[in-house]
């Protein structure tokens, strides 16, 4: 069975669904074949792009599911396209996996259904539209997107092609996290007031001197749509992150996380706040330059606030969600902890720590949702406006002055020069 014919034969046992799978669930993906006898026409397949850290990580995860089988790979870095290689042959006993610097040799593949995209961020709406147009469905890390506007020419054309695309904002598939969730959105916590969202400071980094490009490395498909610099190793890979060019800091890498979970406590899914404000403190030098210390508040029509915390409160503990009402106050942080102003709440609690193994539940609901065409819990719309609110908070810092926002235009209201940062030049010859 081609790929068109599997496609159009999941789309066809969709339309005969009485329901939509949407709630994830901690399982191994492995669960839903444990003797791994899986007919070949019955097994979706994928490529993975962008195989460092996150994406290593992912691509086990992956590799655990009986109904998928992982093709290809590619990586711009010799050493990272080599190691996923290796691993894929390892989990499937041979040598067949095929292993890509450019990732459209994946995309040109009509045996591939799927992509798993792991990138730096400033790749990812690129790819994610380029995998769209060519008929794959998507899991791509978080965030969906570098800017507002690359988010929302993302979540338009999955829409527009009826492409399953889940976003990697893995939290929402933690069951701690969906309780705090759920406690909030039944009303126990009364009228909502404050949303708090704890991250990290951000980092700071010296003067870097140019360096030779490593052999292996592809340096120029790297920066891709970036502006041109010299190389430096602290530039790439984990470090990304911290410069403008290619993410946001910490409000665009736990944002897309706490920021979504707040959005989704209040809501707001499809939707966000009206107003910005708040004060960072940005490197004074050197090679990294988004906020190391900040505070954003953000106010949604109702008067509720979403607060983004570069750090947590004394005491706290590690970073995670804190969603306070008239009635009470629950929290929740990585270590998987929860704690509530009451004891009524903590008596619904069912999962008292964190699932180690939770990424295979996000995983597991994609998969599902490709086989349903059913919308994955971190469907495309509802991750572009939580990265929303990350990145408006990032203009706001950036220019050091309050803004009103329109969510439903998606415009900030009589300044044009925030408007101007809700996109940017790609260089030659990438663009959307």
């Amino acid at each position: 069975m081609n790929t068109l014919t599997r496609r159009s034969l999941l789309k066809n046992t969709a339309r005969l669904m009485a329901t939509t799978v949407t709630v994830p669930y901690l399982v191994r993906c492995s669960a839903l074949g444990a003797d791994a006898s899986v007919a070949p026409s019955e097994r979706l397949t994928m490529g993975a792009i962008g195989l460092g850290g996150q994406g290593m990580h992912n691509l086990r995860n992956f590799l655990t599911c009986v109904d998928l089988r992982v093709l290809a790979v590619c990586d711009v870095d010799a050493k990272h396209r080599s190691r996923a290689k290796d691993t894929v042959d390892a989990a499937y006993g041979n040598k067949d996996c095929a292993a890509y610097n450019d990732f459209r040799d994946i995309l040109m593949r009509d045996d591939i259904d799927t992509v798993l995209i792991a990138t730096p961020d400033h790749w990812h709406a690129i790819i994610s539209v380029e995998a769209a147009r060519a008929g794959k469905d998507i899991y791509c890390e978080k965030p969906i997107s570098l800017t507002i506007a690359e988010g929302r020419a993302v979540a338009d054309t999955i829409k527009r092609l009826g492409t399953v695309y889940q976003s990697g904002t893995q939290r929402r598939s933690i069951g701690c996290f969906r309780f705090a969730v759920d406690v909030t959105r039944s009303g126990m916590l009364g009228p909502l007031r404050t949303l708090h969202c704890y991250y990290h400071n951000g980092p700071t980094c010296p003067p870097q001197k140019p360096e030779a490009v490593p052999k292996g490395f592809d340096y120029d498909r790297w920066l891709g749509p970036a502006p041109f610099e010299a190389y430096t190793p602290r530039r790439c890979h984990g470090s990304f992150r911290w410069l403008y060019d290619y993410s946001g800091g910490q409000l665009t890498d736990l944002g897309a996380h706490f920021n979504d979970l707040a959005q989704w406590a209040h809501d707001s899914q499809y939707s966000g706040p009206v107003e910005y404000e708040g004060w960072a403190e940005f490197p004074r030098d050197g090679l990294f330059n988004t906020p190391v210390r900040f505070e954003v508040v953000a106010t949604y029509p109702d008067g509720v606030k979403m607060v983004y915390h570069d750090e947590t409160e004394p005491g706290r503990g590690p970073r995670g969600n804190k969603f306070v009402g008239d009635d009470g106050w629950v929290s929740v942080d990585d270590t998987g902890k929860v704690t509530a102003s009451s004891k009524a709440i903590m008596d619904k609690l069912k999962v008292s720590q964190r699932d180690y193994n939770y990424m295979t539940g996000h995983h597991r609901n994609f998969l599902d949702c490709v086989k349903t065409r059913s919308q994955p819990i971190s469907n495309a719309e509802v991750s572009h406006r939580s990265v929303t609110t990350c990145h408006a908070g990032n203009i706001c810092l950036r220019l050091g002055r309050k803004l009103r926002w329109d969510p439903e235009n998606e415009r900030f209201l009589n300044n044009e020069t925030a408007n101007r940062m809700l996109a940017r030049a790609m260089r030659s010859p990438w663009s959307l």
